[in-house]
């Protein structure tokens, strides 16, 4: 049983350093796309701990198990995991780890299936606002154009293609480069695949409450995607163009009021895009991305120690 036992405290270590460690980092914001890679793979040890014990567990529980999981494995190898004194402790650890990740399952099956409806009711009220013409094909324009005095812009994806859907309160606040860092932002969402992010974060969040590793990695997730997006946008069109277009769309929505202002990201990113702090090296990028990508694999070596050791 120690294999599983260690498997999980190791999760549990990763899951209460990781994010100390990314909350006291100063570079997360200044790299948001390798803060993104970073906390992907903080969430999948964790997640890669908590399978590894349930595989093993279940081999120790069931012969039926042990004979798919160690089944090109040497009888050495079988031997060295002493999968016979696990004990009766094996099988309702199995069980538990099993409901766990078939409530994670449901749980992301849940969050697609309410963005999808929530997208399908935006482009139906779409439709309702801004009827198609005779012979306008649907999903084709890159952009819609809806009559509202209050400035307001949204990409909608879905159908054949993602369209942004800008007010014309926005289009006259906003001038020709701006509307461009507008859609180049949301451009930046759907190329990234940020969607899927948001889904599997809220899913983790909203499923396992009472695991503080999930909730962080939610709450950076939605900070970071927006960081990452105006960065892309930035860099075609300028940091100050963007930061023109954040506050002119979102002015008077009072975001920027000292009340409101603590409770917004707006003014942060704002400020971000025009005193931007410098970027870290190459070399340092490519030792965080590294060490990153390192951390998944510290579960399958504790999973794996010691069938090495009986072929050693």
């Amino acid at each position: 049983m120690l294999v599983p036992l260690a498997l999980l405290a190791l999760g549990a270590l990763i899951a209460s350093l990781a994010p100390r460690f990314l909350a006291r980092a100063d570079w997360p914001d200044r790299e948001p796309v390798l803060a993104l890679w970073v906390w992907q793979c903080v969430v999948a040890a964790v997640l890669l701990c908590c399978a590894l014990a349930m595989a093993l567990s279940a081999a120790a529980a069931w012969k039926a198990v042990r004979g798919n999981v160690f089944a090109p494995a040497p009888s050495g190898v079988v031997e060295a995991y002493a999968l016979g004194g696990y004990g009766a402790l094996a099988a309702p650890m199995a069980v538990v780890l099993a409901c766990g990740a078939v409530w994670t399952a449901a749980m992301l099956t849940r969050e697609v299936r309410g963005a999808r409806a929530r997208r399908r009711r935006r482009r139906a009220d779409l439709l309702v606002r801004s009827p198609r013409l005779p012979g306008e094909e649907p999903g084709g324009e890159r952009l819609v154009l809806l009559e509202s005095d209050r400035p307001d812009a949204w990409l909608l994806r879905g159908g054949p293609a993602p369209q942004l859907v800008i007010t014309t309160g926005a289009l006259r606040r906003l001038d020709d480069s701006q509307l461009d860092a507008l859609l180049a932002h949301e451009q930046g969402h759907v190329r990234a695949r940020h969607d899927w992010l948001l889904h599997c974060s809220s899913a983790l969040a909203n499923g396992f409450p009472q695991v503080p590793v999930f909730a962080a990695f939610r709450d950076r997730v939605h900070h970071l995607v927006e960081l990452a997006a105006d960065d892309v946008a930035s860099r075609r069109f300028g940091r100050l163009t963007t930061a023109l277009a954040l506050v002119e769309l979102n002015e008077e929505r009072g975001v920027f009021d000292p009340c409101a202002a603590r409770t917004s990201q707006l003014p942060g990113r704002v400020d971000r895009l025009l005193a931007p702090a410098p970027r870290l090296t190459p070399a340092h990028r490519l030792r965080l991305t590294a060490t990153a990508a390192l951390v998944p694999f510290v579960p399958v070596l504790v999973a794996f120690v010691p069938g090495l050791r009986a072929l050693g």
